[in-house]
């Protein structure tokens, strides 16, 4: 059991309120889909319980994250959590599509945006558009990626941003190079 102290750092239960929130789910909505109760369900997101493995997979799926996204790799150390993430501590998010690497600069889910960094393998793409209701600006820092953001493709080089606001979009690096990007997204969808 983990017992957290008023200036503590926002750790897994903040995370897990800020997905549940941004889903536009109650502890209720939540709790009666993973078959637990609602006390349970707000003392881990208030890091009062640890859940358990298994716990974690229920919620990730309901969620529609990936369970590692829900662990922190390497624990930063408490002058540097909440405010600092290390490259090499970086949590791996989203919905592991093939061809894409999708990383959390933030060090939490409790801010009003999230920042990701995007790593798009050659020859990759997305089939089918996404509709998400969120703000986002990408950024390329190196290779080309091609963005249709409301049925328009636009070739991005490094260098160049764009922006989607709930239109449908898709992504695709037909290149041979990988394609780096930086995303900011708000609210957090990861």
């Amino acid at each position: 059991m983990h017992h957290s102290l008023p200036d503590t750092p926002k750790t897994l239960g903040a995370d897990l309120r800020a997905l549940r929130k941004s889903r536009g789910l109650t502890l209720a909505d939540l709790a009666e889909t993973l078959g637990r109760s609602v006390g349970w369900l707000s003392q881990v997101e208030r890091d009062i319980s640890d859940p358990s493995i298994t716990d974690l997979r229920d919620i990730a799926a309901k969620l529609d994250v990936s369970v590692s996204m829900l662990f922190r790799h390497t624990a930063a150390p408490a002058h540097e959590a909440g405010f600092v993430v290390r490259k090499g501590s970086r949590r791996t998010i989203g919905s592991q599509v093939a061809g894409l690497v999708e990383e959390l600069l933030s060090p939490d889910l409790t801010d009003d945006f999230e920042m990701v960094h995007s790593t798009f393998a050659p020859h990759s793409r997305i089939k089918e558009p996404v509709t998400r209701p969120t703000q986002e600006v990408g950024y390329v820092l190196s290779g080309q990626l091609e963005v249709e953001i409301a049925g328009v493709t636009h070739l991005i080089n490094p260098g160049d941003s764009f922006r989607i606001r709930g239109e449908a979009f898709r992504w695709a690096n037909p290149f041979g190079a990988p394609a780096v990007a930086i995303w900011v997204i708000a609210p957090p969808v990861y």
